[in-house]
């Protein structure tokens, strides 16, 4: 399963109950943090998850508001008794942003490790989710990011039996490995299932709509994108700040095939985003206007 914990819906500023971009996930016990805007570990706190489970941090953009909360959050993080490496990916520039944050937050017990990628890369991140990442369009480099959580096929035990398979050597099989014994050879394939649908999850902010982020989240279970304004009258301001409006995150959730839309990144100004949450519904009935604290366990089928 994946959980999911939104922990920041602002943009640019804080706000009383609502803090700057951040969305943490948690899998087979490892955290993963997307942006790390000021009052992260706040939000976290009040979540009642543990700070020294974080092995990996993925930042869309280096803009204060998706980054300035990185120097308490990783003083937090080593006084809770981490001290394996986190890795952090990010655009163009992170590294540069990182280390001069690093000035403020110095001797720590564990090791940064900061990759930069330009869009289309690839990575693993901590609990066997497989990332995966596209440019957007901002005024900065920008990264949007998909997780996915691989299911394995299932094991087939009478099909085993069948086949005259030792139970000593099943568990090799349902890691995907072949086996031998002595009255033969088999391969996973015959003792494994059809192919599993995983979960998902991709993030996504601080861009116009481009076709290449309906393509990133096409069949997520989860979609977490900014709509930084609420009211269509503000699209020429959208466009002008490379940001979107609730109906043009909406549409992009609808073209995606998403299970779910969570808006976040309000601007300050939008003191009220729920007000305007018939603008993506008439679009993507399955959105909702986020809030600090909003999360969510992502569950495989039974099947």
């Amino acid at each position: 399963m994946i959980e999911v914990v939104l922990l920041g819906t602002g943009g640019m500023l804080p706000l009383p109950e609502r803090w700057l971009s951040s969305l943490l996930i948690r899998v087979n016990g490892a955290f993963t943090l997307f942006d790390c805007g000021e009052g992260t570990q706040i939000a976290w706190r009040e979540a009642g998850w543990s700070f020294r489970r974080l092995a990996a941090i993925c930042f869309s953009h280096t803009h204060a508001d998706h980054i300035a909360g990185l120097p308490g959050l990783l003083h937090t993080v080593a006084n809770a008794g981490r001290i394996e490496p986190i890795d952090v990916y990010g655009p163009a520039g992170t590294a540069d942003v990182v280390n001069g944050l690093l000035t403020i937050a110095p001797a720590l017990p564990y090791e940064l490790r900061v990759t930069e990628f330009a869009g289309g890369e690839r990575m693993k991140l901590p609990g066997e989710l497989l990332g995966s990442s596209v440019a957007g369009q901002h005024e900065l480099p920008v990264l949007a990011y998909r997780v996915d959580l691989p299911r394995s096929r299932a094991f087939l035990p009478e099909r085993a039996r069948q086949l005259g398979v030792p139970i000593a050597l099943w568990q090799r099989l349902q890691r995907g490995e072949s086996a031998e014994w002595a009255d033969g050879k088999i391969t996973p394939s015959q003792v494994l299932g059809p192919e599993r649908k995983g979960l998902s999850v991709a993030y996504v902010t601080d861009t116009r709509p481009l076709p290449e982020l309906v393509a990133l989240a096409t069949g997520v279970d989860l979609l977490v994108c900014e709509g930084t304004y609420g009211s269509d009258d503000e699209f020429p301001k959208a466009v002008r700040n490379q940001h979107m409006t609730f109906r043009e995150t909406a549409t992009i959730a609808r073209d995606a095939g998403v299970g779910r839309l969570w808006i976040t990144h309000f601007s300050p100004a939008l003191l009220d985003p729920g007000a305007f949450a018939a603008n993506a519904e008439t679009v993507f009935a399955a959105s909702t206007v986020g809030w600090d604290g909003l999360s969510m366990t992502l569950a495989f089928s039974e099947r």
